[in-house]
């Protein structure tokens, strides 16, 4: 459920006043993971790498409570003043609370565009897994993006044609969604490795919040069982 909230009554009140209104309230943090445990999984079982690390990610943010707060700047209101003459006012930007998380994913559709696709999180893997292959399939088949308007959206995107050291997402000002995007993987001798960018909105979050997250997730994957259910 999508639910508006007093910002000042929030525990980000204070960001709410300091960044709210910036003009780039974007920060982007960059973690090179360990992922040899999920790629040996999906070798071992068949799950898709990409399907795994999304799942990875759900479960590392579905226990930190800014996850779950999104907020949200309205479009600039247009007004004409008494002598006719045409004037912008800002609206105020407005936080919202949920209760449920999903992982958004880019799926290449059978034109050769792309479309965008809301996986619900779930606990259990299997589960997860299930809503991944169909939500996905659905979207490249039928050339449609889905989307669930009562879950807090992450989203992620991969570049998986060559490695890269970072990616820094554009800013449009009307999505401040929490976004990871990664490319290939390296495989070493004793491990293989993943860079990936976390961008996040300062008002969601700061970056000791931030940086917990990127913990997590580390050790998710390093604890992630292929049969992993609640």
């Amino acid at each position: 459920m999508k639910q508006e909230i007093n910002p000042q009554d929030s525990i980000r009140a204070n960001a709410f006043d300091l960044w709210m209104s910036s003009p780039m309230p974007m920060v982007t943090l960059m973690k090179t993971f360990d992922v040899s445990r999920i790629v040996k999984i999906s070798k071992h079982t068949g799950l898709k790498f990409n399907m795994l690390l999304c799942w990875c990610i759900g479960k590392a943010a579905c226990g930190i409570k800014e996850f779950y707060l999104l907020p949200e700047k309205p479009q600039t209101s247009k007004s004409l003043s008494t002598n006719g003459m045409q004037q912008t006012q800002e609206l105020q930007g407005k936080l919202y609370q949920f209760d449920k998380l999903a992982i958004n994913v880019i799926v290449e559709n059978s034109k050769g565009d792309i479309n965008s696709c809301d996986i619900p999180y779930s606990d259990d893997l299997q589960q997860f897994n299930s809503d991944y292959l169909r939500l996905t399939a659905q979207a490249a088949n039928e050339c449609q993006s889905s989307f669930l308007v009562d879950y807090m959206i992450i989203g992620t995107s991969t570049l998986v044609q060559t490695e890269l050291d970072c990616i820094v997402n554009q800013y449009s000002g009307i999505f401040n969604n929490p976004f990871l995007a990664w490319a290939k993987y390296r495989k070493g001798l004793f491990k293989t490795t993943l860079p990936v960018s976390f961008q996040f909105h300062h008002v969601q979050m700061d970056g000791g919040q931030a940086a917990h997250f990127l913990d997590e997730l580390q050790k998710t994957i390093n604890t992630v069982k292929a049969s992993s259910t609640t």
